[in-house]
């Protein structure tokens, strides 16, 4: 039976096929590159930081005003965002969540969801309920013939799985990454040593915060630049975390991407269920495993 064959038999054009795959593969690097973020967070400071959407939010709009009011495009948004949201995200640290360190982890989630909703009501009040739009700084793309693939969706997918396996190769397989792994488990052994463990708690939080800015700075072409679009996003990104595992680098990075291809597949051949699926896999993978797929047990 040859492909068009196959195609037939499952009731599924190839372009309505490959197309769900394509946005699914999109979700799933937004899906990656915010777990991620949250993972570190939650490893390194068991912080659980709900202002993680506020904060993708605030990268898509910072790109936006970039552009308007400096003149500095896309590709230097790419570096400037992350670099002042992740420093915006220091100062919150040291202000707020340095404070709530020997609380219950209830604290440090009341705080950040606070938080979120003053930073997506500063938005509103700024930008309007029904935000901006950023051009598309790749435009065209590619006919494969069973598909049309266009650039800006192809180097977003590029560069998110770039970038997270970059963050994995550096917290697992450099000497800091192994100073990060041992200041959670022994804080007081690395202090000893002359490392400074506030400070690097302080950046890695920076540094978490900053690859949710940078994953709002590639949303911001795609999708509408509304206050509101951190805030339909990080109740799936929190499911993903779970399911892969809290605090678990590899397990944010696979499950994001794999959760984002079930989810288009989902919209193909059961489309009720696709706003649902990923919560049920959640449910799932509770019952059977509850630290999830690349989690351990406490």
């Amino acid at each position: 039976m040859g492909e068009l064959g196959v195609f037939e038999l499952i009731g599924v054009p190839p372009q309505a096929l490959f197309g769900q795959l394509l946005l699914g593969l999109i979700n799933g690097a937004f899906y990656a590159l915010l777990s991620l973020g949250l993972a570190v967070i939650f490893g390194m400071l068991n912080v659980i930081n709900f202002a993680h959407g506020a904060q993708y939010m605030m990268g898509a709009f910072g790109a936006w005003l970039l552009l308007k009011y400096c003149g500095i495009p896309y590709w230097g948004a790419l570096a400037v965002v992350p670099l002042v949201v992740g420093a915006f995200g220091v100062v919150l640290e040291r202000l707020f969540l340095s404070r709530l360190y020997h609380l219950d982890h209830l604290y440090g989630l009341l705080l950040t969801f606070g938080l979120a909703i003053i930073f997506e009501g500063v938005a509103r009040y700024m930008f309007g309920a029904s935000g901006v739009t950023y051009d598309n700084p790749l435009p065209g793309g590619v006919n494969l013939g069973f598909m049309f693939l266009p650039w800006y969706r192809a180097w977003v997918i590029v560069f998110s799985l770039a970038v997270c396996l970059s963050t994995w190769f550096m917290i697992e397989k450099t000497k800091l990454g192994s100073y990060l792994r041992a200041a959670v488990e022994r804080p007081d052994l690395v202090q000893a040593m002359g490392i400074n463990v506030p400070l690097m708690i302080t950046l890695t939080y920076g540094f978490g915060v900053a690859l949710a800015a940078l994953a709002g700075v590639l949303a911001a072409p795609i999708y509408s630049v509304t206050p509101k679009i951190g805030s339909e996003i990080i109740i799936v990104v929190f499911a993903v975390v779970v399911i892969g595992g809290m605090g678990s680098i590899l397990g944010s990075i696979i499950t994001g991407f794999g959760l984002g291809i079930v989810e288009g597949l989902t919209k193909v051949f059961y489309p009720e269920a696709s706003n649902i699926v990923i919560f049920v896999v959640m449910a799932i993978v509770l019952v059977a495993r509850p630290a999830g797929l690349f989690g351990t047990a406490k």
